[in-house]
């Protein structure tokens, strides 16, 4: 597996974060469900947006999948991303902050198409929860013309972002990615992303799994939405028919692994939460990085549990460089 170019072929959203601090009077004066990912238009958007104090230093390189392999990158791995932005400022933006992060792409603004770039407003409140208003904007039009079938034989893992299933086109550049993917020898990973996703998509995720995929993240509430189990015990013994191996991440308690044969318990770390955006995200690519990197599920797991407790103390989805070398050195010499 050593001799491919990429540790990991990301599909998924790319979009801006706008990280903001609201307080709870603020969800019921403009309506906001607290807690949630809702998807908005871009008028609902603009108005929650004119009602806030914005520059660029809130807006932050986003989506999940994009988080995940700025993590495995920021890690010492090698990463492609296939996205949709805008020829558009935050288009510029996110283009500029993928190259910045060492992760390839074949998009360029010049060949980007007119529209605007998705964006999300991610809103946090005083107890730590993160509350996401999304306009896809372009990135809603993902389709199987995004993925570049060369770089993506050339990976030892296919990363499928599971906010991509509401989007027809998404999920059908979801199924053809893992179909080269399975005929090619790379590996299947898939986050379930939100519960939302398994909730209301729910057909759809199952057609993404189908026979099994190689490595399923999700976290305790997908996985029981998922199975349908009352009890992580009876949720974690359905979801090893659906994927080889598998991380249930589990918040403050720390994580689940299964590693085709037996079950690991990943120690939690003990640290205060202002911000869990991006918690699940670093997690993924933390773990992903390691596994490609010859270590044990043991150790990807205790590095994936040290980075997303980290990630969770600062605002925002993502590390510096300097956080991740010190986090790689302090679990694995």
């Amino acid at each position: 597996m050593s001799h491919k170019k990429y540790d990991v072929y990301g599909i998924g959203n790319a979009l801006v974060d706008i990280v903001t601090e609201v307080t709870d009077e603020f969800f019921k004066k403009h309506n906001v469900e607290k807690g949630v990912m809702t998807l908005v238009d871009a008028d609902r958007q603009a108005q929650l947006l004119n009602s806030m104090n914005i520059t660029e230093e809130h807006m932050y390189g986003g989506g999940s999948a994009a988080n995940t392999l700025v993590a495995t990158s920021q890690f010492g791995g090698k990463a492609f991303y296939s996205c949709k932005v805008a020829n558009d400022m935050e288009g510029a933006f996110f283009l500029k902050d993928l190259k910045a992060n060492g992760i390839d792409t074949y998009l360029t603004l010049e060949t980007a198409p007119e529209g605007t770039t998705g964006k999300v407003l991610v809103m946090t409140t005083p107890d730590a929860e993160r509350t996401m208003n999304t306009y896809l904007g372009i990135t809603s039009d993902f389709s199987e013309n995004e993925i570049h079938e060369y770089a993506l034989k050339d990976s030892k893992y296919l990363y499928l972002e599971g906010y991509l299933v509401p989007s027809e086109t998404g999920l059908a550049a979801m199924k053809k990615a893992k179909k080269i993917a399975e005929d090619n020898d790379v590996k299947v990973a898939l986050t379930f992303s939100d519960p939302s996703m398994v909730k209301y998509f729910r057909e759809q995720m199952e057609s993404i799994v189908g026979a099994s995929v190689d490595l399923l993240f999700c976290n305790e509430e997908e996985a029981l939405l998922f199975t349908g189990k009352e009890t992580i015990n009876e949720a974690r013994e359905e979801l090893k028919k659906l994927a080889r191996k598998f991380a249930i991440t589990q918040g403050k308690n720390g994580a689940m692994i299964y590693d085709g044969d037996t079950f690991i318990d990943i120690e939690p770390y003990t640290v205060k939460a202002v911000d869990s955006n991006g918690a699940g995200d670093m997690f993924a690519g933390a773990f992903l990085y390691a596994i490609t990197h010859g270590h044990s599920f043991a150790d990807a797991g205790k590095l994936a549990s040290l980075a997303s407790s980290r990630v969770v103390t600062k605002f925002g989805p993502r590390l510096e460089w300097h956080e991740s070398k010190e986090i790689l050195n302090k679990l694995i010499s």
